[in-house]
């Protein structure tokens, strides 16, 4: 008998098979894929997974939903860590780490930007996640959706929305529809901030009232000066500015 999720975690299971499928295409995962699955909850991807790599690593928060796991698959080819994802250490695992899941629509949002402190080790990740979530993270500069979210994603991963999931194909249905991203690491190559601490903050300060211009919104952080070297209009606000704009006022900044 399987065990039954607590709803204290927030966890929607994916349960319908035709919407399975297509995170499994969507996941392609290979017998040599080095891959950790975030909230496996009941084991209905676990399964597919398992089926098409050699060793699978799952981190579960319930006791009793990992217990099961524990004694539905064999250690040899799944490691069961019982504990929070947000506190995982992800660099216990071999890289390239793909990284796979139904994340908790609970705590979606500080999952990834876990999941992007560690973008370096990472090879891709295809999550299933809250709708409106994923059009965060996917949103241009200029939209409604854009924000703190889609600015410190897109400074290291390229990222689609690959498709729609209804609230009837989970048990229990949540009460919005849900969608599966994926994210690739942009690579060593990639535009940066030479301050990267720098950088969140002013990002967070340019979102943290939308309605201010950033000239007003990032007073603590950026002078007139630095707006000039970074050619950005201080008169604009922070859901204009593209990645590479918000480097440039971070990197116009003093050390």
């Amino acid at each position: 008998m399987l065990a039954r999720p607590r709803k204290r975690f927030g966890q929607h299971f994916l349960t319908d098979r035709h919407y399975l499928r297509r995170v499994v295409e969507a996941i392609a995962p290979r017998p040599g894929d080095s891959m950790v699955e975030i909230g496996p909850g009941t084991g209905i991807l676990t399964e597919e997974l398992v089926a098409r790599v050699e060793h699978l690593h799952v981190i579960e928060i319930d006791r009793d939903l990992a217990a099961a796991l524990r004694g539905r698959f064999p250690a040899g080819k799944v490691s069961v860590h019982e504990g929070d994802a947000l506190e995982f250490d992800f660099a216990g695992l071999p890289a390239p780490l793909r990284v796979v899941g139904n994340l908790p629509y609970n705590v979606s949002t500080p999952l990834l930007f876990r999941i992007a402190s560690i973008a370096e080790r990472v090879r891709d990740c295809v999550f299933m996640l809250q709708k409106e979530v994923v059009e965060r993270m996917v949103a241009a500069p200029g939209t409604a959706d854009y924000g703190r979210l889609s600015v410190m994603l897109q400074y290291r991963f390229a990222m689609a929305l690959a498709f729609r999931v209804p609230p009837g194909a989970f048990t229990p249905p949540p009460k919005v529809d849900s969608a599966v991203v994926r994210m690739e690491p942009l690579g060593a190559g990639r535009a940066r901030a030479r301050d990267e601490s720098r950088f969140e903050r002013i990002v967070a300060a340019a979102f943290s009232q939308r309605r201010k211009t950033l000239r007003n919104a990032t007073r603590s952080l950026l002078e007139p000066a630095h707006f000039e070297a970074a050619r950005v209009d201080a008169a604009r606000r922070g859901e204009t500015l593209s990645v590479r704009e918000f480097i440039a006022l971070a990197d116009a900044a003093p050390d």
